[in-house]
Order: structure tokens, then sequence, then C-alpha cells
């Protein structure tokens, strides 16, 4: 089996993910330095919102699309499936780190907050999609996942 992404056909600027990994990393980051959960609260409720509702109502969506149109970033499209499935990670992370602040699990929360902050900080700097790594070597040992 090659090394693959989890393809959708839909197309998706993948500069507006982009910027949207680095709202992620800052929102982390807040939390880290200020221990003020409602910054993990409004992540999880974005990708809630990007994944299960609408993303045109997402704040990090908009900021996202507002920083490219500022910075007159290029378009650059690419399949949804890889941003997808980043964003159910990204969910997990978040829930996580938020049961994990909940019950003052702070050992558990800094090796979660370093995992999620290197994923998006891949994305942000070198587009590169720890996502479909993972996708990959679950696909391997489960090869109905995702299908």
């Amino acid at each position: 089996m090659s090394q693959s992404c989890p393809i959708t056909f839909k197309r998706i600027d993948g500069n507006v993910a982009r910027i949207g990994a680095f709202f992620v990393v800052t929102l982390v980051v807040l939390y880290l330095a200020t221990s003020f959960i409602l910054f993990l609260y409004i992540l999880a409720l974005d990708f809630i919102t990007r994944l299960y509702l609408n993303k045109e109502f997402s704040i990090i969506f908009q900021l996202s699309k507002t920083v490219k149109k500022i910075l007159k970033i290029k378009t650059m499209m690419t399949d949804a499936g890889a941003k997808r499935l980043a964003a159910t990670f990204g969910l997990m992370f978040s829930v996580l780190l938020i049961i994990e602040a909940h019950f003052s699990l702070d050992i558990a929360l800094y090796i979660t907050a370093t995992i999620l902050l290197i994923c998006a900080s891949m994305e942000v700097l070198f587009d590169y999609c720890v996502g479909c790594k993972v996708y990959y070597i679950i696909k391997k040992i489960y090869p109905n996942f995702h299908s």
C-alpha cells in the first residue's frame, strides 16, 4: 500500500488551512501561558463548527480568510480529506486538553499540548501533514478504516 492521505475529491484552499493551524498554535500557547481554559473551549468549539456544522461560522476559518486576503497570499487548492482528518485529530486533542486541565493532569496536559503544537506547527511552517502519516499507519493496521 502506498502512503496516502484520505481523499474526498473536495478541494479547499490549503493556505487558509495553514493559517488556521497558526491560530490553533496561538490558542494553545495562550492557554499554556495563562491557564485560561476559555482558550481551549474556543478551540474545541471551532473544530466542532468546522467539522460538524458550517465552516463559514468558524472564527478561525474567518480569521484565516481575512489574513490571507490582507497578506495577499495565493490560493493553493488541496484535497479536503487530509485537512478534515487533521481537524478531527485537533478536536480530539482539544477535548483531551480540556479534560486534563479540569483534572489538573499537568504532565499529561503538557505532553498533549506539545504533540498538538508540533503537529500544527509542522503544517504552518512546512505544509507537512502529520495526520497523513498517522492515517497511513492506521490504514496498514486496519485496511477498512475511513472507507
